[in-house]
């Protein structure tokens, strides 16, 4: 340990000792003359011998050591380098709190990973930004301080980057395993068919597609021309020019899927979306303002494009429709054990001033005890 001044030009106030010394000389302890017959033979105005002497060497010494601390006071006393043995124990929400507690024992400090790191004790906070969590209360832990992790089989709130943190760490893992062993599947899209007349008979092909996903109630189609929200994807199999109200609704984030049979100017750095098993473009497409717009290169009849009635065509059509995975938020926790390898960061000093002012309330109880007492020493 390295004790320090954070702020050194506190120690001026030591010039404030001169105060109790001037205090002592100028008020002597106060002396009650007594008479007595031989004093009428005595000089009534005899000459003083003056001499530097202090009373109450007791009392004057507390006084200065409560000057001397208070300006220690000021100058912000700390220590670097503190060792803390503690065993730390850090929980993530949805772990099996019974078995986290078993793990931490009862001299553990544990805490629920969440903003401000509450007491296990308190309520199981909600699931948050979990990896950037465990890296502050990492990076806040003295370099020698143990730091056990117990969390559920499947995280949540974690984010691309691999966990390294400054120091080994135990993870445990306490809950259901199952639960991560199951994959979450991701929401199928949801399909509005807009069609002439002539186009309905492909109409089945997308609705057989919506059934295989499982989405089929949130399958529409019709002959008319309103547009869904941009959550929705449009199929818009109307030959002909494709009015401006579907394109701008696509560059306001929306995704349609128009059939061969549909006139509109696609961009400039469209490119193939889908080909089959010879290699032959079905499905072009490019971004227009923040959505995608696409398009079948063939007729929509088998004997066109025969991967319609392929039977992986709900499969592939899902994959071209369905948007883009969101970053990696939920892992098997067994996957994301973190490793050690991170410079420790410099921690801050541990301050000293709590204690200091203890002490300085102390001391000046003692002096107000001396000060007041019924008899005073005469030094």
């Amino acid at each position: 340990m390295t004790p320090l001044l954070l702020f050194p030009l506190g120690l001026a106030a030591l010039v404030a000792l001169a105060v109790p010394l001037a205090i002592h000389l100028h008020r002597r302890t106060e002396e009650i003359p007594v008479d007595f017959a031989a004093l009428r033979w005595l000089d009534p105005l005899p000459r003083p011998r003056r001499k530097l002497r202090f009373d109450e060497l007791l009392l004057l010494a507390v006084r200065l050591l409560l000057v001397a601390l208070i300006a220690l006071l000021l100058a912000q006393p700390a220590i670097l380098g503190v060792e803390d043995r503690t065993r730390n124990v850090l929980v993530a929400p949805g772990a099996d709190v019974r078995a986290a507690r078993e793990i931490a024992g009862p001299d553990a400090d544990a805490r629920w990973i969440a903003p401000g790191f509450p007491a296990l004790d308190t309520e199981p906070p909600t699931r948050d930004a979990l990896s950037s969590l465990i890296r502050q209360y990492d990076a806040e832990l003295p370099p020698e301080a143990s730091l056990t992790i117990v969390v559920p089989p499947l995280l949540d709130g974690v984010d691309a980057e691999p966990l390294r943190l400054t120091r080994a760490v135990r993870w445990k893992i306490a809950g259901d395993r199952s639960e991560a062993e199951r994959p979450t599947p991701l929401p199928a899209p949801a399909l509005v068919v807009r069609h002439a007349g002539q186009g309905a008979e492909a109409v089945r092909y997308f609705r057989a597609a919506a059934a295989a996903w499982g989405a089929q109630d949130g399958f529409d189609a019709g002959s008319g021309s309103d547009l869904p929200n941009p959550d929705r994807v449009l199929v818009w199999l109307k030959p002909g020019p494709v009015p401006a109200a579907v394109t701008d609704w696509v560059a306001r984030g929306g995704t349609a899927l128009l059939a061969d049979a549909a006139r509109v100017a696609m961009p400039g750095d469209a490119h193939s979306e889908w080909r089959d098993a010879g290699g032959s473009v079905l499905v072009e497409g490019a971004a227009v303002g923040d959505g995608r717009l696409l398009r079948f290169t063939r007729p929509l009849t088998p004997a066109a494009m025969p991967d319609l009635v392929d039977p992986d065509f709900a499969a592939r059509l899902r994959d071209l429709l369905a948007p883009p995975p969101p970053p990696p938020m939920r892992v098997a926790a067994e996957r994301f054990a973190p490793t050690a390898g991170v410079r420790a960061y410099p921690l801050p000093p541990y301050p000293l001033t709590q204690w200091l002012a203890v002490l300085i309330a102390a001391v000046f109880l003692a002096e107000r005890w001396l000060a007041t007492r019924r008899r005073r020493l005469v030094a």
